[in-house]
């Protein structure tokens, strides 16, 4: 067990238990849950890590490392034991039945952060249902979390009286939300159709919470996105236009950041969220260049676009905060570019790889087209229209126009 760090009012002091059982990297990972604490709202004060094969069915950790974190916890009045590990509801209870201290898990830390954060109708949905889909196998063992009337780490969202009602009522709420969220997705899609019959094109970044994504956004179109030093700083998705030096205009889109064992339940949930990549042209996957962990998070956020079905699509990767890594090979990684969202250095060969990038199927042109042959303005309102004005010679139309329709108004570029 490795003590820490100062006490801060009014926050849940927490102590981070995990196994490490070679399935992955345990240091890491509890270095992750630290940061995903502190967001939640705690304070970190020990943590302790256990080797072995697997998780003790009853108990997760050994009974002998839990006697110690037992007395750790009376000592030193913590509130919370927070898991990084998922915990079935017997393993909660009997933690808590030898800790007497509050226990949740992983999982339950990201769906209360998400629900912390959700500002849109939509993002509140999505992280309702991913909470009621998580408790309702849970809602038999819930240990002292049914007993608490203060609140705290774990107890935001549907809240207790949506918790701790029969089962039928919490299947008929995630019907309910169901319903509700393809609603919205139905509109997504229709927004993303009309996009496209526009001629939009749209650039989607992705990649792991806070690796400066609504700071790289805010930094190419000043759209004024929250942007902090917290995992999860954005959920709902942002579009904003941005023209690029070639003159191009794409919609730009900031998406929800990732972690290494995202739960499946956000994975579900948030699905239409992050299925903004899969309608997108091109993808920024943007990576924390400072981090050592730097080329797992590409990896991680590779995966989950393979599992959404984006692969094929043209991908750049955006090695942010090169400021405070000026010593990595960047040339490790391949079709990517060095920047600092902070400072804007490298934005633009950031401009010219997504110019590269673009389907090269749509061009931006000026045309002149005579008033005896105006039934050609119809194929350029087909793609992009810029600027449309009534000139002497004929219809103006600054637009971006696919190919098919380039070689029919071929003759009226001026």
């Amino acid at each position: 067990m490795t003590e820490s760090f100062n006490k801060t009012d009014n926050r849940e002091r927490a102590f981070l238990i995990s196994l490490d059982t070679g399935e992955y990297d345990a240091d890491a990972s509890m270095a992750e849950l630290f940061e995903l604490a502190k967001t939640g709202g705690a304070d970190v004060v020990s943590a302790a890590i256990q080797k072995r094969p697997a998780p003790e069915a009853a108990t997760y950790l050994g009974k002998g490392m839990l006697s110690e974190i037992a007395e750790f916890c009376k000592n030193n009045e913590i509130d919370l034991i927070i898991s990084d590990g998922e915990l079935s509801p017997v393993q909660v209870r009997n933690i808590e039945n030898i800790t007497s201290v509050r226990t949740i898990d992983r999982t339950t830390l990201i769906l209360d952060i998400f629900a912390a954060r959700a500002r849109s109708s939509e993002g509140k949905l999505q992280v309702e249902l991913a909470q009621l889909k998580y408790s309702l196998p849970r809602l038999g063992g819930k240990g002292t979390a049914l007993s608490r009337l203060g609140g705290g780490i774990g107890t935001r969202g549907p809240g207790e009286t949506k918790l701790e009602t029969d089962r039928r009522h919490i299947y008929r709420r995630i019907d309910t939300l169901k319903r509700e969220l393809a609603k919205v997705e139905k509109r997504r899609n229709q927004l993303h159709e009309r996009r496209r019959k526009n001629g939009a094109v749209c650039v989607a970044i992705v990649g792991y919470t806070n690796a400066g994504k609504s700071t790289l956004m805010n930094c190419l179109t000043g759209a004024g996105v929250l942007q902090e030093d917290k995992l999860f700083a954005t959920l709902d998705p942002t579009a904003r236009r941005l023209t690029l030096p070639n003159g191009d205009e794409i919609m730009l889109i900031d998406t929800v950041g990732l972690v290494r064992r995202l739960p499946h339940q956000l994975v579900d949930a948030f699905k239409s969220t992050l299925e903004e990549a899969v309608w997108a042209d091109v993808i920024l996957n943007v990576c924390d260049a400072s981090s050592e962990e730097c080329a797992e998070h590409i990896s991680v956020t590779l995966d989950l676009l393979n599992e959404l079905g984006a692969d094929g699509k043209p991908i750049i990767n955006v090695l942010n905060k090169c400021d405070k890594a000026p010593a990595l090979d960047f040339d490790f990684f391949e079709n990517s570019v060095k920047i600092s969202a902070l400072t804007g250095e490298g934005v633009d060969n950031l401009l010219a790889a997504i110019e590269k990038a673009l389907p090269n199927d749509k061009k931006r042109v000026r045309l002149l087209i005579p008033y005896d042959k105006m039934s050609l303005a119809s194929r350029a309102r087909e793609g992009v229209v810029h600027l449309e004005e009534y000139r002497e010679g004929g219809l103006f139309l600054d637009a971006t126009v696919n190919a098919a329709a380039l070689k029919e108004l071929f003759d009226y570029i001026v």
